[in-house]
């Protein structure tokens, strides 16, 4: 089973740029479609980015536009390029295998990303 670690959060002002990324050690990592969740403080967590084996994504209406998800299987490493940084963008991100509304891996720790006004 692989086991996720996410990495490359901080503290940030609005309109800056982040690079999150997503480790799975184990096997099978570049069989899964791939996401990134964003629990803000005092909601749910959301899907906000995905992306196919083969490297097909798709984006929140929220991210369009200022977010980009990629991954290198090669390193069974998954990435989220996030541009024009909100303070709305604030919040632990996680790393997944969605199917539906379950994951398909145990959750990692997240990276807490902090936007200031």
């Amino acid at each position: 089973q692989v086991q996720l670690e996410e990495s490359g959060g901080g503290l940030v002002r609005t309109g800056d740029s982040l690079r999150l990324s997503c480790t799975g050690a184990g096997s099978y990592f570049d069989y899964y479609t791939m996401g990134w969740y964003r629990q803000a403080p005092g909601k749910q967590r959301e899907l906000v980015a995905d992306i196919s084996p083969r490297g097909a994504m798709e984006l929140a209406d929220s991210v369009k536009g200022r977010f980009n998800i990629s991954r290198d299987n090669s390193k069974n490493t998954l990435y989220l390029h996030m541009n024009s940084l909100e303070p709305e963008d604030t919040g632990v991100y996680y790393c997944n295998a969605p199917a539906g509304r379950v994951v398909l891996l145990p959750w990692g720790q997240g990276t807490q990303v902090t936007v200031s006004s």
